[in-house]
């Protein structure tokens, strides 16, 4: 298993498609929760997300954020003594293939922004089952979800809980920074007002989804708001 495949893994440990401690998919059906898994796997040593929705941002802005998911899952994985060298490792190999710089955390954080999802799509053959709801170019906001956990109410939640918290608390970052990092914050704050009012429409319409009809059909519901396939 390469790297990317291995953070791929990851991923979807983070989800509860995988679990360390037992083999094969856990959840893989429509609709599957917490519950589900917690039926299948007796004790879990790492947690899925619970709410099925992970951000991938440029800061660590929410306890969701996937690089504090990445870091639970190496602790529980491996131990917590060795988290430190792991990342390290990993960071090394991303950067060798990605051409990434920095710490061994924005490495990794880079990879997610910026190569994660691209990988994920030629890994599964245009037909990705991590969705990338994202802002656009700025990169302001982007969150992954479970194609096979999304509900109707995933939208609604990902825009209350998440995209207008996210404007706020850039707001309240702006007054903090110099005139340059604050006019960069500014246009991805814009961006993220664009965003939101498709989000909301979108949100409104309790959007349903039917794996039988193949993941592409579904995941263009949502264009407009997701990464390009």
């Amino acid at each position: 298993m390469n790297t990317e495949a291995f953070v791929s893994y990851a991923v979807g440990c983070m989800f509860g498609r995988h679990s360390p401690v037992k083999e094969g998919f856990i959840l893989a059906n429509k609709g599957e929760t917490i519950k589900n898994l917690l039926a299948k796997v007796s004790a879990p040593s790492f947690m899925p997300d619970d709410d099925n929705i992970i951000l991938v941002l440029e800061d660590e802005y929410f306890k969701d954020d996937i690089i504090s998911g990445f870091r639970e899952f190496l602790k529980v994985t491996f131990g917590a003594e060795s988290l430190a060298e792991n990342l390290e490792f990993i960071a090394g190999a991303l950067s060798k293939s990605k051409k990434g710089s920095g710490s061994p955390e924005k490495v990794i954080r880079d990879y997610f922004l910026k190569s994660f999802f691209k990988d994920h799509v030629k890994m599964y053959k245009k037909r990705p089952i991590y969705w990338l709801f994202t802002s656009g170019k700025g990169r302001g906001f982007n969150a992954l979800l479970y194609m096979h956990r999304y509900d109707k109410e995933t939208l609604a939640k990902m825009r209350t809980d998440y995209l207008l918290e996210l404007e706020a608390k850039l707001d309240a970052r702006m007054g903090m920074l110099g005139d340059e990092s604050a006019a960069e914050k500014g246009k991805q704050v814009e961006e993220l007002m664009d965003y939101d009012a498709v989000l909301n429409n979108k949100a409104l319409e309790y959007i349903d989804i039917d794996l039988d009809d193949g993941i592409v059909v579904n995941y263009m519901k949502f264009e407009g708001l997701v990464g390009k396939i």
